[in-house]
């Protein structure tokens, strides 16, 4: 079924039809609308889950962690400082290794207050411990938000499913509602290895000593840092589970979605422009207009940045003379958390000799809280680049106005 709606209702959809069990709600703009569809399909009747509305992000969070322990299907929603009050949480979540799936409704932090998009919120929690998924329009994201249960389910590491606020939240475009029938062949109901049972008493993660040590039936118990040892070794592992799961969508909804990268005029380029979210569409009006300038120029949508997919990048810049990473995020003292992530990637493979030399690498910051990006500026910052002209300082900053 085809709709017309916002980029909040798509993700609302995807819950739904993922029969989420738990719902845990604190409004903030701009994910607000997701979560009152949700209670709207609660309410109705057409969707059997528990909608518990809280008096923080820190709660929901909260509830949702609490949900899962017990088995329980859970999501939740925020943007920004939201976000960064969730950040105890966020650990929490992830070291204990639940199943939560969560939407970021991508928007910048204060201070100054603000109220409209960049990444920085969901980018700088990205040492949490937290898979992160990017979607470009409306149909990325119900599809993302499906493919995240599947995933946080496999892995036992939360997802995090991050959009452009406005941008994307409250815009309304087309896209296509998969059949509740295919979700569920896609994605059984969930079965944790382990829950919470209230006729079965335990403690869960109490103080966890440095050392291993005996538990009471004699076994040897992880300490702290075999603990993240195996975070860190799953979250690696999870860049195959993403592709699987990406190739299983696409096998049961007859699609053919990207679970890595999505390329455009990419194969013939000189230079690739690298972005994520609604940005890398953008980008592609860009590209048409320097290749009608003989520029061959490509654009690479990232879809996964945590765990970041190194190997699958390094292999896709290959033979590139160079790459100009473009986002709505800054690392303060240094450059943008992509261009950082871009250039470790394309370093650590620089042994395999089939790399060949390795591309020059930009970084431009823009959008920040909203800024206007203009298809003018990105062509005037991205053509000189391409014709050998480009300064050396980085990161540099389009439509910044000092």
């Amino acid at each position: 079924m085809k709709v017309i709606e916002s980029g909040n209702v798509a993700a609302a959809l995807g819950v739904k039809l993922c029969r989420a069990n738990v719902i845990a709600a604190y409004p903030i703009t701009p994910q607000t609308p997701l979560t009152e569809k949700l209670s709207e399909f609660v309410e109705s009747g057409q969707m059997k889950a528990e909608y518990i509305p809280v008096e923080s992000e820190h709660s929901a969070l909260g509830v949702c962690i609490a949900a899962s322990s017990t088995g329980a299907r859970a999501f939740t929603a925020t943007s920004a400082n939201g976000l960064l009050y969730m950040h105890e949480q966020l650990h929490w979540a992830a070291g204990a290794r639940l199943p939560i799936v969560m939407c970021v409704a991508n928007r910048g932090v204060g201070a100054p207050w603000t109220v409209w998009n960049d990444q920085q919120d969901s980018l700088s929690q990205r040492d949490t411990g937290w898979i992160q998924l990017y979607a470009a329009d409306h149909q990325e994201i119900i599809d993302s938000v499906i493919k995240a249960f599947y995933v946080a389910e496999r892995t036992s590491i939360p997802v995090m499913v991050c959009y452009d606020g406005y941008i994307l939240s409250h815009t309304h475009m087309p896209f296509e509602v998969p059949d509740q029938e295919k979700v569920d062949a896609f994605l059984p109901p969930f079965r944790p290895g382990y829950a919470l049972d209230p006729d079965k008493p335990a403690n869960l993660n109490t103080v966890t000593l440095p050392e291993t040590r005996n538990n009471i039936r004699g076994e040897t118990a992880h300490g702290y840092m075999e603990l993240r040892y195996l975070l860190h070794e799953d979250m690696r592992n999870a860049i195959d589970v993403v592709g699987e799961a990406g190739q299983r969508f696409n096998d049961v909804f007859s699609s053919s979605g990207t679970a890595y990268l999505d390329m455009y005029k990419c194969d013939d380029a000189t230079f690739v422009a690298v972005a994520m979210g609604s940005l890398s569409l953008h980008l592609r009006v860009v590209a048409d207009i320097l290749r009608d300038e003989g520029i061959k120029l490509g654009i690479m949508d990232l879809k996964l940045y945590r765990p970041f997919p190194d190997k699958v990048m390094a292999d896709a810049l290959k033979g590139k003379e160079g790459v100009i990473v473009m986002e709505k995020a800054i690392s303060y003292g240094y450059a943008g958390p992509l261009y950082s992530d871009i250039c470790s990637a394309l370093y650590t493979h620089a042994m395999d000799e089939s790399l060949g030399d390795l591309p020059f690498i930009y970084n431009y910051i823009l959008g920040l809280g909203g800024r206007a990006i203009r298809t003018t500026d990105l062509v005037d910052a991205i053509r000189p680049i391409c014709t050998g002209g480009a300064a050396k300082d980085q990161p540099a900053w389009i439509g910044l106005k000092l």
